[in-house]
């Protein structure tokens, strides 16, 4: 083999390799969450099944074409397949609870995929005859390692933002059967199997239902049996509910919408406000309140349109911004009389910088000389008894003191969770009233 052809195949198996991963993590997100107890295994599986991917082709003594040849195939065939989005929705639909099906799809497809590819270097630096030892493997993990930067950027960045990821899924393993059939020499059988490998996993991810599938969520808008409304519908960010909406007039949306709508105009009082939303959602907050200027955040460019065209199918009330919720927080100039944080991956995920009393106490900055109301949507269990629900609010509090917490659906194991409070409030120190020394008369008095 040539110099020229070994980097090559290095180059692919670097640029699908680690997109392989970037895939992987992708479309865990809606089934698990992106939180770093998600990513942080996933990452690790994947380095160690390529580290037994290096010992095991190191091992390898002879007919090194066919090994990486059958190698890069059967990835192909994993890739395609297997990171396709009705294989993992298949998966975590029938594998219960979801961190059975969690490592049922690490240990399946990402892993092998890994110790596959991780093969690659170890068996064809054989080739390099002519060169040093070490200048051999130097050069051929300069090509993968930089097949691997590119690989990452290009399937994030690109092909993820403007074609979908199911079109990165479809690359990676385009690019995987590719290399194959660079190995492949004239092999008329091996042909038929490669062409075939590369249909199957064009049919399976044209068969994603979605309505946009981007490098940050999975958007579908599918009808929903609501009686007595007019044609409701569901907006889906990675399969969870985040919206409501049927063609009455005024349009009904979830309770939780409606609900802060109601704080705010009705409550509040609010007229002529600026009122900043982190998290646009399907864009429902600004619908029947005409009064009022609505700012959304959203850190996904596309989650306009999709919402424009799909599922509100008007122009959306307000203005947009692309940003990181924390980012914008921080850095804008701007000042609002009221911020909704209403930010979630998934149905019960909520980016983990998004919950610190940083972030809490950071959201003074943008309200109005320090006044002004702070109205979060939560997803915690209606008892408020986890862990994940007491030191949350207690994390909110520590901020602004004794805020005002309204569960909705009670009856539900996992609920939403409206917190107001104001911005012109403190923490302070509190008492317990005991029959041998119960202060409430003079309390009452101040």
């Amino acid at each position: 083999m040539s110099p020229r052809l070994i980097y090559a195949i290095v180059f692919i198996e670097g640029f699908c390799s680690l997109g392989a991963e970037v895939i992987a993590l992708r479309r865990l997100v809606p089934h698990v969450g992106s939180a770093i107890v998600v990513t942080a295994p996933t990452i690790g599986f994947f380095l160690l099944a390529l580290a037994l991917g290096y010992a095991a082709g190191g091992r390898i003594a002879d007919d090194y074409r066919r090994v990486v040849r059958n190698n890069f195939l059967l990835a192909a065939a994993l890739a395609g397949i297997g990171l396709s989005g009705p294989a993992i929705d298949l998966a975590f639909a029938h594998l219960q609870p979801a961190p059975i099906a969690y490592l049922a799809f690490v240990g399946g497809v990402m892993c092998p995929i890994a110790w596959l590819l991780g093969q690659t270097v170890p068996v064809l630096t054989n080739l390099l005859a002519s060169e040093r030892v070490g200048e051999a493997s130097g050069n051929a993990l300069y090509w993968s390692t930089l097949g691997s930067f590119l690989g990452s950027l290009g399937l994030s960045l690109g092909m993820m933002q403007w074609l979908g990821v199911s079109s990165a899924v479809f690359v990676c393993g385009l690019g995987l059967a590719a290399g194959a059939l660079l190995l492949a020499g004239r092999d008329g059988k091996f042909w038929l199997l490669a062409g075939l490998t590369v249909a199957a996993s064009l049919a399976v991810n044209l068969q994603h239902a979605v309505n946009a599938d981007t490098a940050y969520a999975e958007y579908r808008v599918t009808t929903v049996d609501l009686p007595g409304q007019q044609n409701p519908r569901a907006f889906k960010v990675n399969q969870s509910v985040a919206s409501l909406l049927d063609d009455s007039e005024p349009p009904r949306t979830t309770r939780y919408v409606e609900h802060l709508r109601r704080v705010l105009r009705d409550e509040l009082g609010f007229r002529e406000r600026e009122i900043l939303v982190l998290g646009a959602g399907g864009f429902t907050l600004s619908l029947a309140d005409p009064d009022n200027r609505y700012t959304y955040v959203d850190i996904d460019p596309t989650i306009r349109d999709i919402a424009e065209r799909d599922f509100l199918k008007r122009p959306a009330g307000g203005e947009f911004i692309v940003d990181d919720a924390r980012r914008f927080v921080a850095a804008s100039e701007r000042r609002f009389d009221a911020v909704v944080v209403d930010v979630y991956s998934s149905h019960t995920s909520i980016p983990s910088h998004l919950v610190t009393q940083e972030f809490w106490a950071g959201l003074r900055r943008v309200l109005r000389d320090g006044h002004g109301v702070v109205l979060a949507n939560l997803i915690l269990d209606g008892k408020l008894e986890t862990p994940l629900a007491r030191n949350l609010l207690a994390t909110i509090e520590s901020v602004y003191g004794r805020c005002a917490v309204e569960v909705l659906h009670k009856g539900k194991p996992l609920a939403n969770v409206e917190v107001l409070c104001f911005a012109s409030s403190q923490p302070a120190a509190t008492g317990i009233y005991r029959d041998e020394l119960n202060r409430a008369d003079s309390d009452r008095l101040r």
